[in-house]
């Protein structure tokens, strides 16, 4: 979202392997939203364009992942309901609430505005239009009160969004939530999962995280365009938790990157800490 959605220490109420899937075409849908970074542009028509491989043939070479309990927990984020352009991808983080997601400060505050984006939804797992446990409805937006308000200091390109309840059930209940990792250093083997804007199913990527400079990472993953800022980048998997850590989102120098092929993140240290912790205390009041 171009309009330069910054984050801000700001709680606001009401308002984030292998196979492919048969997919049909949706026709254009509109967003009244304008796009910063890798946040997806309005109006843009899903193309269901297959990545170039739908298996992790390769590091750096995205592909179309099956539907796994690590994957549920990532999804798209809409305005309002699902009927417009999904713009940004969040994930379930572990919260003492069991309510939290993360995804980039760019998705879920409006510069222009000066305040956050209110009516945020989320559609864990969303493929195609199918939404296996329906839209979260996001009730407040925690982000970096000072530089990323007053100086979009991409540093702090990180938000935690809380959901409401669905069913009497929190959103962790239901999908469990990966930990947040803080000064993992700068080479790390992670897996990426987000949802571009042209398409209606995601992609992965796996490959090995590098430094660009010493707050900001890098990586090499095709085909990560407008719709996947706020992606985790995903370590550390245990297949029998079924949990990973996020030590990264996409977002952070230029919005995520102005190429597809690659992108960048925030690198995660204790001024993250704090914010998560802020966020926690926050969803606690």
């Amino acid at each position: 979202m171009k309009a330069g959605i910054a984050l801000t220490l700001v709680i606001v109420g009401a308002a984030a392997v292998v196979g492919s899937a048969a997919e049909e075409t949706y026709p254009s849908r509109s967003s009244g939203r304008s796009s910063y970074g890798k946040s997806g542009e309005p109006g843009q028509a899903p193309q269901d364009r297959d990545p170039s491989a739908t298996a992790p043939a390769q590091d750096g070479t995205a592909y179309t992942p099956r539907r796994t309990d690590e994957n549920a927990r990532i999804g798209t984020v809409f305005e309002k309901d699902d009927h417009g352009s999904h713009f940004c991808t969040a994930s379930v983080v572990q919260s003492p609430g069991r309510n939290m997601l993360i995804t980039a400060a760019h998705c879920a505050f409006d510069a222009d505005a000066g305040k956050p984006v209110d009516d945020l939804v989320f559609a864990p797992d969303y493929r195609n239009g199918n939404e296996p446990t329906g839209l979260w409805k996001v009730n407040k937006v925690v982000v970096d009160d000072d530089r990323w308000a007053t100086s979009q200091d991409e540093d702090l390109d990180v938000a935690f969004l809380t959901v409401g309840p669905k069913d009497g059930k929190n959103i962790q209940d239901v999908l469990g939530g990966n930990s947040l990792g803080t000064d993992r250093g700068f080479n790390n083997e992670v897996k990426i999962t987000g949802y571009p804007t042209s398409r209606d199913t995601p992609i992965s990527c796996q490959n090995r995280t590098t430094k660009f400079s010493d707050t900001q990472l890098r990586i090499q993953c095709t085909d990560f365009e407008g719709g996947t800022s706020g992606s985790p980048w995903l370590t550390d998997y245990d297949p029998k938790s079924h949990t990973g850590t996020v030590i990264g989102v996409l977002g952070g120098h230029e919005g995520g990157g102005d190429e597809n092929d690659v992108s960048y993140a925030a690198y995660f240290d204790n001024d993250i800490a704090k914010l998560y912790q802020h966020a926690q205390d926050e969803d606690r009041n």
